[in-house]
């Protein structure tokens, strides 16, 4: 289209293919580093982000280290997701206070993990139900 504005940028993958997204707060750069999610790890973004904002409404989105943070205004965060090659990591920073407990254990004591791999049906009822434990603890300040 003559006149228009064409230029795409080309977002660059990172190690295991996790888009290099600058940082900011709110849903725009999460959008974005979840459209440059590369295959299938885009729709596994989307439907993460999905479940989180129906189980918290409102609530805060920013990407931080080429990783999007879900959290409460001003009570910090709760929740953050990574690619690696074979799987999207979801981090619970409070993990070990949910009920049951993620599957992913961490050196961190109070971290645990959900690896969602490509043909993973996400338990959307339990994932729904992390989020939502997750929301109401005392959150992450970075």
């Amino acid at each position: 289209m003559a006149g228009k504005d064409t230029k795409i940028e080309k977002v660059v993958l990172l190690s295991g293919g996790n888009p290099q997204i600058a940082k900011g707060e709110g849903d725009a750069p999460v959008q974005a580093y979840i459209n440059a999610m590369p295959g299938w790890k885009s729709d596994v973004g989307r439907r993460v982000d999905a479940l989180i904002e129906s189980a918290v409404p409102g609530v805060h989105k920013a990407v931080k280290w080429n990783s999007p943070f879900y959290g409460i205004k001003d009570h910090g965060w709760f929740l953050s997701y990574h690619c690696f090659d074979r799987y999207v990591k979801v981090a619970f920073f409070r993990g070990a206070s949910l009920h049951p407990l993620p599957p992913g254990t961490s050196k961190q004591k109070d971290v645990r993990y959900l690896d969602i791999h490509e043909d993973d049906d996400i338990d959307e009822t339990q994932f729904s139900s992390w989020v939502k434990q997750a929301s109401a603890l005392p959150g992450e300040r970075m």
